[in-house]
């Protein structure tokens, strides 16, 4: 089903310079037969939204996606480099079509790297697993994510539109949050921020985008994202190629 010179798009939010090793990571992936690589007239598509905030990079590609007809989105960050075989995975999940957002496992930036992979607010990371366990968790990134096209439709036309900083017109399926608010019992001025991933993720949830675009199946889970661990990516500094985790 579906149209075949539509498959995937991936889209790579950048601000034009990118690591050797990612390069590699991306052109040098193992490709399923059959399966026609960015650059050919068939199956998989690119998106580089450059110079814009993360968020907004990521709209302009969930745009990309519904014009062109896109079955699939992957949101390929360029500081996340994944293993040689990850589209050979990703292939089978879309071949199956029984999941609609797989995520690849990788670690935040730190001495102290700890896996970007939550069950539950407030708790940290989930950390009960093994490399190459799949995993079901309510809070995933969008550094290396899988998302079938249905998803993006519905948020889309649900979503309000916005003006990017770069003055281009696009709606707001992701969003960096970021507010003000005045504490009661103080009288401070406080603020608070978050990242786009976790954010939407949460609005998925919420409102009950799976469930509504007919994947009931996963809709129904009290953790309904999949991490396939065997995707193993590294994250890795742009400036010094220094890669976490370290081990």
């Amino acid at each position: 089903g579906g149209n075949p010179r539509n498959r995937i798009l991936i889209v790579t939010p950048t601000l034009g310079i990118v690591r050797m090793e990612w390069a590699m990571a991306r052109w040098g992936q193992a490709m399923p037969c059959n399966f026609a690589v960015s650059g050919a007239s068939l199956g998989i598509g690119y998106s580089v939204p450059m110079h814009y905030l993360v968020a907004d990079a990521q709209n302009l590609g969930a745009e990309d996606v519904l014009k062109k007809g896109f079955e699939w989105m992957l949101l390929w960050e360029d500081d996340v480099v994944a293993p040689p075989d990850a589209m050979l995975k990703l292939n089978k999940y879309i071949v199956k079509k029984e999941i609609p957002i797989v995520s690849g496992l990788y670690f935040i930036k730190g001495n102290f790297s700890e896996p970007i992979l939550y069950r539950g607010l407030g708790n940290g990371p989930f950390l009960d697993f093994k490399i190459g366990d799949k995993v079901w968790a309510d809070g995933v990134p969008t550094g290396f994510l899988l998302i079938h096209g249905s998803i993006i439709k519905l948020m889309w036309e649900e979503s309000p539109e916005y003006e990017t900083l770069g003055g281009r017109k696009t709606r707001k399926v992701f969003e960096t949050p970021a507010k003000t608010y005045k504490n009661k019992d103080t009288g401070a001025v406080m603020a608070g921020s978050g990242t786009s991933d976790l954010y939407w993720c949460k609005r998925v949830i919420q409102e009950k985008v799976l469930k509504r675009t007919g994947w009931d199946c996963v809709a129904r889970k009290k953790y309904p994202f999949l991490c396939d661990t065997s995707i193993f990516c590294r994250h890795i500094n742009l400036s010094s190629g220094e890669q976490f985790p370290k081990k």
